[in-house]
């Protein structure tokens, strides 16, 4: 089971902790999209590891790779899929990488919310 989370409270308390509080909620929603898409490849420790090690170019793809597999997650809990994938990786490109948080904790959100009503 994947934890909901205030989408207004993650962003006050990365601005608050000076992005220490960002860092938590990247690995956090990378790890929780592992789990209900399934797909292996996300690591929420790894990306960013991978990000810092690539000065942020690994963000990239990340961003593109996380709009696929929300995706995929939407699809397999029966709610309508989009790919924003394109659109992750624009906002990623121009330095938005909080709204694509925002963007995909609400994803996340909305798959526990209908996960839960499924049980």
């Amino acid at each position: 089971m994947i934890q909901k989370r205030n989408i207004v409270t993650c962003i006050l308390l990365s601005i608050f902790t000076c992005g220490i509080y960002g860092i938590f909620w990247f690995i956090s929603i990378t790890d929780d999209t592992r789990v209900v898409s399934e797909d292996t490849r996300l690591s929420g420790g790894m990306a960013f590891l991978l990000t810092i090690i690539t000065c942020g170019i690994y963000g990239f793809y990340w961003a593109y790779l996380m709009g696929k597999a929300i995706m995929q997650a939407k699809s397999k809990n029966n709610l309508p899929a989009e790919d924003n994938s394109i659109l992750f990786l624009i906002l990623q490109i121009f330095g938005l990488g909080i709204v694509n948080y925002c963007l995909i904790q609400n994803d996340l959100n909305m798959i526990a919310d209908a996960k839960s009503s499924n049980e």
